[in-house]
């Protein structure tokens, strides 16, 4: 497993958040695999993972010790330009999936995890066509954790498929203590937990407009699409990280 410490960052309310845009997060996948460099993962994460961590020290210690934490969300990267980075762009999950596949065609092996019935293998075939991808295999899990028979039967699953990259299609944060617990079992390079990109990508659930989402205003369309699911955390945790931020730029009270 790569050191965490070994890329930029900078924290935000105690996570740490690295400094890095889709480019050379898919140039680090790729040494991690060209080097077999065993247990990496990525946590793809904005507003709603940080908060999350505030109220789960489990959480907190699992995103700081990823390989990478690739900042999904304009908020994040605003707050990296005032740490002085030049970060133009947020990691957004879904695109940092699909410019992999793109970048690095039928090199690797793609394994996908998650989604509901049938969504990780239509994700699989919608990448293999565009893009040429060499399928490992999918599975979607239940909503409940898994039992120790299905766990078994998962990960023979994966040393018998071997896959370079994983992809997580789980929620937050459901995906990232997923990954923390079993990067390491099945001998694969590295994880990435993508989260919503897997019903994103095969059309199941629309994406806000590009000129939304580079101008942090995601969260928008997204209420409206979701409201009944997405209402806490936007409402809630919006005004929440806004407040925590401010106090900590203002060294009012420390997060770590």
């Amino acid at each position: 497993m790569d050191l965490p410490s070994k890329q930029p960052f900078f924290r935000v309310l105690g996570v740490r958040v690295n400094a890095i845009q889709i480019p050379n997060a898919i140039a680090v996948i790729e040494r991690w695999i060209e080097q077999r460099s065993i247990g990496n993962y990525v946590a793809v994460t904005g507003m709603h993972g940080v908060m999350e961590a505030q109220r789960s020290p489990s959480l907190k210690k699992d995103l700081n010790n990823a390989s990478l934490v690739v900042p999904d969300g304009m908020p994040l990267v605003w707050l990296g330009r005032w740490h002085k980075f030049p970060m133009r762009r947020r990691v957004y999950g879904p695109e940092l999936l699909e410019a992999f596949c793109h970048e690095t065609k039928d090199r690797y092996r793609h394994f996908f995890y998650g989604g509901g019935t049938g969504v990780a293998a239509e994700l699989a075939e919608v990448l293999r066509r565009r893009h040429g991808i060499r399928i490992a295999g999918c599975y979607t899990p239940p909503f409940r954790k898994l039992n120790q028979e299905e766990e078994r039967e998962l990960f023979e699953l994966l040393k018998a498929c071997s896959p370079d990259v994983l992809w997580v299609g789980l929620s937050t944060p459901k995906q990232e203590l997923w990954m923390a617990e079993n990067s390491g079992r099945a001998g694969i390079p590295v994880m990435v937990g993508v989260g919503a990109a897997f019903d994103f990508l095969t059309g199941r659930t629309r994406q806000a407009p590009i000129w939304m989402r580079e101008h942090g205003l995601e969260w928008l369309f997204r209420l409206g699409v979701e409201p009944k699911r997405l209402w806490h955390r936007y409402l809630i945790y919006g005004p929440q990280f806004l407040w925590n931020v401010a106090l900590e730029l203002s060294r009012i009270k420390d997060f770590t």
